[in-house]
């Protein structure tokens, strides 16, 4: 590994601690009850945006370059994995706050649950160390997508935690888990960097399913203007992004 590349790996540990950072930071909110929900939905509306271009402007290109087209196969089965997931094993889960306590006093409907939005952090860890691991052009707008999502993902699970009675300890501890996950993914795709070319397109996949699939249909459920503006806002910041500071 030369200096480069080492430089590219740490830069990747620390976005990835960062990155956890923010799932414990969701999770307290829900259990201090500091955060007004709006903000929530204003998090999701600007995330949905900036995911869905950052896969389609930046990631799915880069990935038929390492992969050809192979790459639209790898993005596929990236995307049918979290949608077989979610309409399978857990079928109640949604991003956002949850209120519905009744449908998880079962501990198999909370486990799901967190397996889900841990298969979802793994994969946020794998795309901010392939990013990274490409360019560091690409790392950057990759980790600002992952970290955009990760305040309602620890929300979320901290949310579903509270409402299925348990404490508020075990909250935050559902959140660490979630920052754990994504931790895993950074150690992994660093460990095993010569396998990008199915890494990349896998984790987009992902991020196209997560973004155009959980938290578009959150912002639209009750829809208003100013949602709407902030999911547009997300693709021009992206846009802008790439115009002025673009590798």
């Amino acid at each position: 590994m030369n200096a480069a590349e080492l430089l590219r790996t740490v830069l990747a540990a620390v976005l990835g601690l960062i990155a956890a950072a923010g799932n414990l930071l969701g999770g307290y909110f829900v259990v201090r009850r500091e955060w007004p929900r709006q903000y929530l939905q204003y998090f999701l509306a600007l995330g949905s945006g900036y995911m869905l271009a950052v896969v389609l402007v930046e990631i799915l290109p880069e990935s038929v370059r390492l992969a050809g087209q192979d790459a639209f196969f790898y993005l596929l089965i990236g995307f049918f994995q979290i949608h077989m997931f979610e309409h399978t094993i857990a079928p109640h889960f949604h991003f956002g706050e949850e209120t519905h306590h009744e449908e998880f006093e079962r501990r198999h409907a909370r486990s799901a649950v967190l397996l889900g939005l841990g298969i979802h952090a793994f994969f946020d860890g794998v795309a901010i160390a392939a990013g990274l691991l490409i360019s560091t052009w690409l790392g950057a707008v990759v980790f600002i997508a992952v970290f955009l999502h990760k305040l309602p993902e620890g929300f979320t699970v901290a949310s579903m935690v509270l409402a299925s009675g348990q404490s508020r300890g075990n909250a935050i501890r559902a959140a660490a888990t979630l920052g754990g996950s994504t931790l895993l993914g950074v150690a992994l795709t660093s460990i095993f960097a010569g396998q990008l070319r199915y890494a990349l397109p896998l984790a987009g996949g992902v991020t196209l399913y997560v973004a155009g699939t959980d938290l578009l249909p959150e912002v639209n459920r009750e829809p208003n203007w100013r949602k709407a503006f902030l999911v547009f806002l997300g693709v021009a910041i992206l846009l802008i992004l790439r115009k002025f500071l673009g590798g």
